[in-house]
């Protein structure tokens, strides 16, 4: 008679790969931004992390603070981005009224 092998791993415990490839982007971005003054990976990033989050809340598994981590990262980047372009606003309109 044969017997089967119940398999130990399940899907609730595995990392979920877009939080892994949230915390991979944020990562690139803080160097394309360190390096190149670019933060349009930050985009991709905050993009995958809630992609993460929705997925570990509907189907359980890993990975929930690697998710969170790359928003909050990507969301300073993000917001970085903007306050540099807010502030440069003023610079530029009066270098074109000048």
């Amino acid at each position: 008679m044969a017997t089967q092998r119940v398999s130990s791993y399940t899907d609730a415990g595995s990392l979920n790969k877009y939080s892994v490839a949230a915390l991979a982007l944020v990562a690139l971005a803080v160097l394309s931004l360190w390096f190149f003054g670019n933060s349009g990976l930050a985009i991709l990033a905050v993009g995958a992390g809630h992609v993460a989050l929705n997925q570990i809340t509907l189907r359980g598994g890993r990975g929930r603070r690697l998710a969170i981590v790359a928003l909050m990262v990507g969301y300073a980047i993000a917001a970085l981005a903007l306050f540099t372009m807010l502030t440069a606003i003023p610079a530029m309109i009066q270098q074109y009224n000048a």
